[in-house]
């Protein structure tokens, strides 16, 4: 996500290092190489020349700041303009209303019909609300069966008017059935064209006036950059929309969408897609964004995602079992199923600070847990809740079993081992053995 972007600003911050204190012309030689950087992220020229102009402004300016070094001072800077351009504060959905009525409008093959799924998904999982799909996009061949199907899978109902080839009434009649049965928000999906076309936009127009919808969220691909930007002036223009949707976050290396959108419609970026399963949804938040982008990590997120699988009770019982040396392999199976649940692997470890550039080029499936997971299974119930009997012999059966070479089995039961000591350490002293340990270390590396 936004790779490109974040490497070229990274480089324009080197030519800071090393300066005593900042001056016009080494800020102006930085703030060139930031505009380089935002252009090629596919950001117009005039966007990027304000952004620069201002943090060149701010940079020669800030004198309270002079023993700051000059590199930490621009990050600083850049990093606060980055989120005000991006909007500056999260802003949630409007939920308010019996039923709230939201609708989705964009171009076909924004990803509207799937966001709309994974957005029922958040009220109901997230929310507690009792959510209704509405099939509104009647021209688009299998868009209601596409709809049905999701519905399914996420546990919403999905309203339908077999053969109606009237998206306005199809919406009108929907609101009216989810106030008789009980449903407090309507989300409508409704149709896209390839391009921008009067009877579309008179169409989306009409759905709006006769639904009357709380929210309106425009969705768009984020990968076609400056061509989304455009497109949503044009459907702002119509519809005042409430805030946009980028769909495709995580392909996008460039950014120019996510960077410009609220600058030149003024809605915010309410939710972000980042993945196909229908989870795979964020709140917008800039700030975060911002430190993303500039290779801080987003451990915020990173800690809400963690929070999401957390269940108290289950890990008071595991902490019982650590402290008594009883944390076996089926534990460690339990651990890797919430770590998958809380997404994709490689963006997990792209939220840790620092962690980004470490993996960048490095290919990590959403499956990288596979090889891990075959080896545990290839074990018997026995040896997975006693993992002492896996000695010599019954090491080999499982490397055959799960189509692995010895040493990753020995590499796992030894990683296992400490990481298991570790917990333990970690568990029954409060954190002081392990703080005694480090000290020991420490000592030691000192003399």
């Amino acid at each position: 996500m936004f790779e490109g972007l974040s490497d070229r600003l990274d480089r324009s911050f080197k030519i800071l290092k090393g300066q005593g204190r900042i001056t016009e012309i080494n800020v102006a030689e930085s703030v060139k190489e930031i505009r380089k950087a935002l252009i090629e992220a596919d950001v117009s020229y005039k966007i990027a020349k304000d952004f620069t102009n201002r943090i060149k402004e701010k940079a020669l300016g800030e004198h309270v700041l002079q023993a700051v070094k000059p590199g930490e001072l621009m990050v600083k800077i850049v990093h606060e303009e980055l989120a005000g351009l991006m909007g500056g504060e999260q802003v949630d959905i409007d939920t308010k209303g019996n039923p709230a009525v939201i609708l989705i409008a964009g171009l076909q093959g924004s990803g509207k019909t799937t966001f709309a799924a994974k957005l029922a998904n958040y009220l109901k999982s997230k929310k507690g609300r009792q959510p209704m799909l509405v099939a509104g996009d009647v021209y688009r061949p299998a868009a209601i069966n596409q709809l049905k199907v999701l519905g399914e899978q996420i546990g919403v109902e999905v309203y339908t008017e077999e053969g109606s080839k009237d998206p306005v009434n199809i919406a009108r009649n929907a609101v009216k059935h989810a106030k008789e049965y009980g449903k407090n928000i309507v989300i409508v999906d409704t149709a896209g064209r390839l391009a921008i076309d009067e009877e579309m936009m008179a169409e989306i127009h009409a759905i709006k006036g006769a639904i009357n919808p709380q929210e309106i969220l425009f969705v768009v691909d984020s990968m076609t950059g400056q061509d989304a930007v455009n497109t949503a002036k044009a459907f702002n223009d119509l519809l005042d929309f409430d805030g946009v949707v980028l769909t495709k976050l995580d392909g996008d290396t460039r950014g120019g969408a996510a960077l410009t959108i609220k600058s030149v419609v003024n809605k915010p970026i309410k939710f972000v897609g980042i993945g196909e399963k229908m989870d795979a949804i964020d709140l917008f938040h800039p700030s975060r964004m911002a430190d993303r982008i500039l290779g801080m990590g987003d451990i915020v997120t990173l800690v809400e995602k963690a929070q999401e699988q957390f269940d108290e009770e289950e890990a008071r019982k595991l902490q019982k079992k650590i402290a008594k040396n009883q944390f076996n392999f089926d534990d460690f199976l339990k651990q890797i199923k919430q770590i998958k649940k809380m997404g994709n692997v490689k963006d997990l470890m792209g939220m840790i600070p620092g962690m980004g550039k470490a993996i960048k080029g490095v290919d990590l499936e959403d499956d990288a847990f596979k090889g891990i997971e075959a080896i545990i299974y290839s074990m018997t119930p026995d040896e997975r809740q006693n993992p002492k009997l896996l000695n010599g012999s019954r090491r080999k059966r499982i490397a055959r079993g799960s189509g692995s070479d010895i040493q990753e089995v020995n590499r796992l039961i030894k990683q296992f081992a400490e990481t298991s000591k570790m917990m333990r350490m970690m568990s029954s002293g409060g954190g002081k053995n392990m703080m005694r340990m480090l000290q020991g270390q420490g000592a030691r590396g000192g003399r």
